[in-house]
């Protein structure tokens, strides 16, 4: 068993006038994925030789403001796809608690629909194609990915489910140690780290050798590959990870989100079958397809 580092999810906090303003990890997870992402997007657009006709879907200069749309489609996606998804009874009953991102609550499923659209807005806007704009955005995301995960682990939140591998990690606090069954303290998988390593490092390297070999001529390959791949490693790392506490109960013990007979689904892996073959109809047709889109 691993104990878990000692390092505050608050990385420094001043008082003004009353006012007690605090930087967390969590905010800077998103504001280095969104650098990472602006760089890498403007990393790409200047190697022209990568394009189809040597043509980039945009200039560089619109990379910063498809930037902007990209950061309303995350937050506010992210934010009602965790009100829809995950605690719609709650904040049916609450809803100006759903203003309250401060307090946590964002699904990526959610987020991922919200750049969707944002995406389609942003190219519709201004004439510019969309699958290209789709998969320049798809090779950027991975980084935001893994400093997401990063933060959830020195969070200390949506820790993985009781194990005893060398590497489990005792997680702080009464409902992490709260244990069936295990005397003294409590190990669990590190499932944020699987999840930074498979959806941030693994994802980003395979997105990386497609670009690099003709992935950005035949348009949608990338998208698609990261759908599907993210939706695959989704999927996997839910065996190991605790699902959200409302979907527990006595004759729930498992969490399942979706359940047929003694077969269940927890809500990541329900929301993540259908971006796996959404990815991979976009893959098969994006390797049959001539010319832009």
């Amino acid at each position: 068993m691993i104990p878990f580092p000692d390092i505050s999810p608050e990385i420094f906090s001043i008082e003004i006038f009353g006012i007690n303003f605090v930087l967390r990890w969590y905010a800077v997870s998103y504001i280095l994925g969104f650098i990472c992402a602006i760089k890498l997007m403007k990393f790409f657009l200047v190697r022209r030789s990568l394009w189809t006709s040597e043509k980039p879907p945009m200039s560089t200069e619109q990379a910063e403001s498809f930037l902007t749309y990209l950061i309303l489609g995350v937050i506010i996606g992210g934010r009602l796809g965790y009100v829809i998804f995950y605690n719609l009874d709650y904040y049916y009953l609450n809803p100006f608690d759903i203003l309250r991102i401060w307090d946590g609550g964002m699904a990526f499923h959610g987020g991922f629909i919200g750049v969707i659209l944002a995406v389609i807005v942003y190219c519709y806007a201004n004439k510019i194609p969309l699958l290209p704009s789709a998969d320049l955005i798809a090779v950027s995301t991975p980084p935001g990915l893994f400093f997401g995960r990063v933060a959830n682990f020195i969070n200390a939140e949506l820790w993985g489910r009781p194990t005893e591998v060398y590497w489990g990690v005792i997680f702080p606090g009464d409902l992490a140690q709260r244990c069936e069954g295990i005397i003294g303290p409590c190990a669990r998988h590190p499932s944020q780290l699987y999840e930074a390593g498979l959806e941030g490092i693994f994802l980003l390297i395979i997105l990386l050798c497609i670009a690099y070999r003709g992935g950005f001529k035949k348009p949608g390959l990338l998208t698609g590959v990261f759908a599907l791949g993210y939706g695959a490693s989704r999927f996997l790392v839910e065996y190991f990870r605790v699902p959200d506490p409302q979907f527990f109960s006595l004759t729930n013990p498992y969490g399942f989100a979706v359940t047929i007979g003694d077969f269940g689904l927890t809500m990541g892996q329900f929301l993540s079958l259908p971006m796996m073959l959404v990815g991979l109809v976009v893959c098969v047709s994006s390797m049959t397809r001539k010319g832009n889109i």
